[in-house]
């Protein structure tokens, strides 16, 4: 045993539970945990420019690389309520991250005391966990309770306030026979997975749905082996995608009303059954249920509980970890398999990808100003099959998931339920603190990209680079599109005649200036046949300079994107390739 401040305790689980850096900004009330940081001396501190984008950032670390939990800190009061969204965030997307704010003394908890709110209560709903420490020798294991719960059944995060005498009063503590709690995971039995296999198997064109809980279980290997196994075609959610790589002959593309693919919605439409797999059937996947699940059965895998029947009542339903049970869905395929009784799905699965070949949107655009779909093109080619994209909501990513590719695991980083402006560009550092090595290009709107603007300054604080495309049309493009259906253009358009940047005309804001302002580097581009060299330079110098750089595309300022109210009933904008049905190579499991 040994004598310590509270906080140093804390600083020791932190450092047992894996945890190598935090991202945050100090105050007052949350100093004494930042001596025990710097005492400690072995997890490193990003310093954020706004809280809420060390929310952001502890994020993108987790999401980046299983087994991550991200920390952001802050002070009390409004450092805590400026993290909500981050919290919000990450429960929305199974994320585990840890809070950790400053509080008032004890003694002037509820006495209106500078920057003392009741952050716990506010923090409940978005936590799996919120909690006030009000005794000193309770925080070890308020630190503990808190890694076993974000660990445990459905990942999410976790708040700790800290009063400031909490974080200073002595307690006896022995950090050498700390250990972690085991980790609980509900897991299917056999008995389940073989009555799911027996429908799937009854089924005349089934489809495996791949949700984000089998990125969050690192479960992708066993996704691709057990559809390999059944021959069955995958739709990847967008919390799913890169589970099976886009170029598996096995993906079928995404379903959903905005980052769907043509063949995805008419794939999940031919089918008459369904698997899903660590998805919560989130309504701009599935569209009005009667459209979704009219004329297929359904078995829902899921780790929590109440996911189950939650938007509609399967017609079996597992409660389990997406790893646990695709162990034993590969076990019993193959047995299957094996003994001869899987059906060949080979004509079913030729339908499927002659879809994927034939129905398709155009992106080789010549315009000037820049069509969106362009950009997307350009960016495949340049960027390769390693890169790993970033991005939040708005048409950008909609745009994105329609016309990028994604192979590999963790390798879209993307907020998919609560989807706040401003998320990208913190987030892509996170995943850069997370892996130093991985290439990462991050896609924003001008809006996103202003809402956390500042923190490009960390970007070049810290030696962060990255590549930033900023596709700017100087709107807030979704919202324009959404108000189409009220007959309005209203409150939505950003542009104005900058005096300070008259080349840039009504486009507003230079982005540019700005990012060199805050010691980055930036390109402009205005030609899409500029886009290629555009992206080359790009690399080149986030690699020379160590620090982000953003690639701004000048677009045409209204551009609809494919969309619509069921998955039935896209609107197509723009032209499509409809190409004949051929005789498709089938890959034979």
């Amino acid at each position: 045993m040994a004598r310590m401040m509270a906080v140093e305790a804390a600083v020791h689980i932190l450092e047992k539970e894996g945890v190598s850096v935090c991202f945050g900004v100090p105050g007052a009330a949350i100093n004494p945990f930042y001596a025990g940081l710097m005492r400690n001396g072995r997890i490193g501190h990003i310093l954020a420019r706004h809280v809420e984008g060390a929310s952001h950032m502890a994020e993108g670390y987790t999401r980046a690389k299983a087994g991550n939990i991200g920390v952001c800190v802050g002070t009390s009061g409004p450092a805590g309520t400026d993290m909500i969204t981050g919290l919000y965030s990450a429960i929305a997307d199974s994320i585990p991250i840890l809070c950790i704010t400053g509080q008032a003394p004890r003694a002037r908890l509820h006495k209106e005391d500078f920057q003392a709110i009741n952050i716990t209560d506010i923090a409940k709903p978005v936590t799996k966990w919120a909690v006030t420490v009000l005794e000193p020798a309770q925080v070890p294991y308020a630190f503990q309770q808190a890694f076993h719960l974000m660990r445990s059944g459905r990942p999410g995060p976790v708040l700790i306030d800290l009063p400031v005498d909490v974080q200073t009063t002595e307690i006896e503590f022995d950090i050498d026979s700390y250990q972690p709690l085991p980790v609980y995971k509900p897991r299917a039995t056999r008995q389940q997975v073989e009555k799911a296999m027996a429908m799937l198997n009854a089924a005349e064109r089934p489809l495996i749905v791949a949700g984000g809980g089998i990125i969050n279980a690192d479960a992708s290997d066993r996704l691709v082996e057990f559809a390999e196994t059944v021959g069955i075609p995958v739709v990847p959610t967008l919390m799913g995608w890169g589970a099976i790589p886009d170029d598996h002959p096995l993906m079928a593309g995404m379903v959903g009303l905005q980052t769907s693919h043509r063949y995805g919605n008419a794939t999940l439409l031919a089918s008459d059954f369904v698997l899903g797999i660590g998805n919560r059937w989130a309504n701009r996947h599935t569209g009005s249920v009667d459209v979704y699940t009219k004329g297929r059965k359904f078995v829902h895998v899921d780790i929590e509980p109440t996911q189950i029947g939650r938007v509609f009542m399967p017609d079996f339903g597992i409660v389990s970890d997406a790893g646990a049970a695709l162990d034993l869905f590969v076990d019993v395929a193959e047995e299957m398999k094996a003994a001869g009784t899987l059906r060949d799905r080979r004509d079913w699965l030729k339908l499927c990808q002659a879809r994927k070949h034939g129905m398709l949107r155009r992106s080789d655009f010549d315009n000037t100003p820049i069509k969106p779909q362009r950009v997307y093109q350009e960016m495949k080619t340049a960027f390769g099959k390693d890169v790993c994209y970033v991005t939040t909501i708005g048409l950008s990513q909609i745009a994105g998931a329609q016309f990028l590719n994604v192979y590999k695991p963790r390798h879209w980083i993307n907020c998919g339920q609560a989807g706040p402006l401003g998320w990208t560009l913190p987030a892509a550092l996170g995943v850069r603190v997370a892996d130093p090595d991985r290439k990462i290009v991050a896609l924003s709107g001008d809006y996103d990209f202003q809402f956390l603007i500042e923190e490009l300054a960390v970007g070049a604080q810290f030696k962060l680079p990255y590549v930033h495309v900023l596709v700017n049309n100087s709107y807030l493009g979704l919202i324009r599109q959404a108000q189409r259906a009220f007959q309005m253009d209203f409150q939505v358009q950003l542009s104005f005649e900058n005096i300070n940047a008259p080349e840039i005309g009504v486009y507003g804001v230079d982005h540019v200036k700005v990012a060199e302002g805050l010691g980055c580097k930036a390109i402009r581009v205005t030609d899409p046949d500029e886009l290629a060299p555009a992206f080359a330079r790009a690399e080149a110098m986030a690699a020379e300079f160590q620090v982000p750089v953003v690639v701004e595309v000048i677009l045409e300022r209204v551009t609809n994107i494919a969309m619509g109210a069921e998955i039935n009933s896209i609107t197509e904008f723009e032209e499509t390739i409809d190409r004949p049905a051929h005789e498709t190579e089938v890959l034979v499991m």
